[in-house]
């Protein structure tokens, strides 16, 4: 059963930086994709950042030159370094990974807010 845990939410200034981890566990192939969506209330759930097996990263636009994802293959972990931040960063951030089946995490919240 493929779990995902994640930590490294909660409220900054603007500005400030967060750095947000998941921990996966329960996945048998080495080859999958990582990465991070968020939703904003009353919006879509968007991707944020996603990081293949290899290291090839995706951003979205908004985000660009102020997140960095990387990966930890041996710890089948994943990171969001969020510096910069803003209050339209605010939002729930979900873990993803994507195998054969895709899977989710429970959500947390970022707050970017004075």
């Amino acid at each position: 059963q493929v779990q995902l845990v994640e930590s490294g939410g909660g409220l900054v200034q603007p500005g400030g930086s967060l750095r947000l981890s998941c921990a996966a566990s329960g996945i048998t192939s080495r080859m999958y994709v990582m990465g991070w969506y968020r939703q904003a209330p009353g919006k879509q759930r968007e991707l944020v950042a996603k990081i293949s097996s290899g290291g090839s990263t995706t951003y979205a636009d908004p985000v660009k030159g102020r997140f960095t994802i990387s990966r930890d293959n041996a710890k089948m972990t994943v990171y969001l370094q969020m510096d910069s931040l803003k209050p339209e960063d605010t939002a729930v951030y979900y873990c993803n990974a994507v195998t054969l089946r895709e899977y989710w995490g429970q959500g947390m919240q970022v707050t970017v807010s004075s």
